[in-house]
C-alpha cells in the first residue's frame, strides 16, 4: 500500500500544458500589457494578481471558458489521474489562475478538490475585482513571498480535513508559486520546472506518468 494518499497539482504548466491566462490574453488582445505587469518587480506577487484581474474586465465567463478548453492537456495528465483514482489516491489543484477555470479542469479530469483565486463576476460579466484565497496575505514558508494563493496552506487544510500528515503528500508543479507546496510534501515533484523548483525538488521530470513510480 502507497505511503502516499494525496497528490496536489498545480494547473497551468502542470496539468495543462501552456497557461490559460496566456492563452486567453492572446486570444483577447490583452497580452502586451499581462507580460508588462508580469515583468513588473516593483510590486508584491499578489498586487499583481490584483492588476492583472483588471485586464478581464467586461469579457465573459463563457468567452474565457471556450478559450480556455482549447488549451492542450499535458501529457498523460489524463491517464494519470485515472489511476491515481483507481487506487483511491486523493486529488487536488491548487492554482494561482481563477477559481471557475480550475473547477472546469476538475470535472473534466474527475479530480476531487479545486482551489484557485475568485474572479468576480456580474452575472456572467468579468468586473475585474479578485477575490484572492490568501485573505490574510499569508507568506509563502519557503519563499517568504506574499501570492494570491498561498499552495503551501492549502496543503496544510487538505491534510487537516482529511486527516493525513505532510509525509503523506505529492506535489507537482513547474513554477516559482510552487516551490512552497514541493518542499513541504513527502515528495515534491518538478515537471519541466523552472531552474529554482529543480534544485529543491527530490524527483524532477518531463513526463507525469513518473508519479505513479512513487504510489
Amino acid at each position: 500500500m502507497s505511503r502516499y494518499k494525496l497528490v496536489l497539482f498545480d494547473m497551468d504548466g502542470t496539468l495543462l500544458k501552456d497557461k490559460g491566462i496566456f492563452v486567453i490574453a492572446e486570444k483577447k488582445g490583452f497580452i502586451d500589457e499581462l507580460e508588462r505587469l508580469i515583468r513588473d518587480n516593483t510590486k508584491e506577487f499578489y498586487k499583481r494578481s490584483i492588476d492583472i484581474a483588471k485586464l478581464s474586465k467586461g469579457f465573459t465567463k463563457k468567452e474565457y471558458l471556450d478559450i480556455f478548453r482549447t488549451v492542450p492537456l499535458q501529457d498523460y495528465a489524463e491517464a494519470v489521474i485515472k489511476e491515481l483514482k483507481k487506487r483511491k489516491i486523493t486529488t487536488a489543484i491548487v492554482t494561482d489562475s481563477y477559481q471557475f477555470l480550475a473547477d472546469d479542469l476538475k470535472e473534466r479530469l474527475g479530480i476531487d478538490y479545486a482551489f484557485g483565486n475568485n474572479l468576480i463576476t456580474n452575472g456572467d460579466v468579468i468586473t475585474g475585482e479578485l477575490d484572492m484565497y490568501n485573505k490574510d496575505l499569508i507568506e509563502e514558508f519557503y519563499s517568504g513571498k506574499i501570492y494570491s494563493i498561498c499552495k503551501s496552506s492549502v496543503l496544510d487544510e487538505l491534510c487537516k480535513k482529511l486527516g493525513l500528515s505532510e509525509e503523506q503528500v505529492i506535489a507537482v508543479g513547474d513554477g516559482r508559486i510552487d516551490a512552497g507546496m514541493l518542499k513541504k510534501a513527502g515528495l515534491g515533484i518538478a515537471i519541466n520546472g523552472i531552474e529554482e523548483l529543480r534544485k529543491i525538488a527530490d524527483v524532477v521530470t518531463s513526463d507525469l506518468r513518473v508519479i505513479l513510480d512513487y504510489i
